[in-house]
């Protein structure tokens, strides 16, 4: 892993959840980390909603301007955010919005994406009409790399039912993100899987990322 990690991901695929997830699991190896929320075109499921959470983990969250919940929806990001970008010494998750207009977002900041440190992965749920096929998933990555004038690294296979995912969701999604792989010379870097499947999914899948779902009310 880069010390900037920027997380892509179309509406749906669990982007949210896996820059949740990646953020804590860094600050566990006494990492100093950081979330970076760019995601100003979607108001539902930011990573800013579990600020208190991140922070009672040691993680820093830069976001929006305004430091209330009232105003968590406009779209006025902190002076803040460059901090972590700048500072070597931090690792940075970076949640961005979920096409190539909520990518656009990251050309402001395009001098801290340096190949040698940045790591930028693309999300991808097969379960979901928009990235359920090859050409599908490749005209949502090639129209980001358009926008923004960089190229995605790594893919993510986070194919899910939410809480009714099973195995097999998730085998569909690393075969369609193997192929995806494979045209685009990138590496399927993790198959996330809920921790009450990691076990029974050891057996068919490997790169394994573990995840919880703190993004999802119980109720969902």
């Amino acid at each position: 892993m880069k010390r900037i990690i920027i997380v892509l991901g179309h509406y749906g695929s669990g982007k949210t959840e896996i820059s949740v997830n990646l953020a804590l699991k860094l600050a566990e190896s006494n990492k100093k980390v950081a979330l970076v929320d760019l995601d100003i075109a979607n108001v539902y499921f930011r990573s800013r909603e579990r600020k208190q959470l991140l922070v009672d983990r040691g993680i820093e969250v830069h976001s929006n301007a305004f430091q209330f919940d009232i105003a968590a929806d406009l779209p006025a990001l902190s002076p803040t955010i460059r901090k972590p970008l700048e500072d070597k010494t931090y690792n940075t998750v970076v949640d961005v919005g979920g096409d190539d207009s909520g990518a656009r977002i990251l050309n402001q900041f395009i001098k801290y994406f340096d190949n040698d440190e940045t790591q930028i992965l693309c999300v991808i749920n097969a379960n979901r009409p928009e990235t359920s096929t090859v050409e599908g998933a490749l005209d949502h990555i090639y129209k980001i790399q358009k926008e923004i004038g960089l190229n995605v690294s790594g893919l993510v296979n986070n194919t899910h039912l939410l809480r009714e995912t099973q195995i097999s969701d998730i085998i569909k999604g690393r075969e369609l993100c193997n192929q995806i792989s494979e045209i685009l010379n990138v590496p399927l870097v993790y198959n996330c899987c809920v921790e009450s499947l990691c076990e029974e999914a050891s057996d068919s899948l490997d790169n394994i990322f573990p995840i919880k779902l703190y993004m999802r009310p119980t109720w969902m």
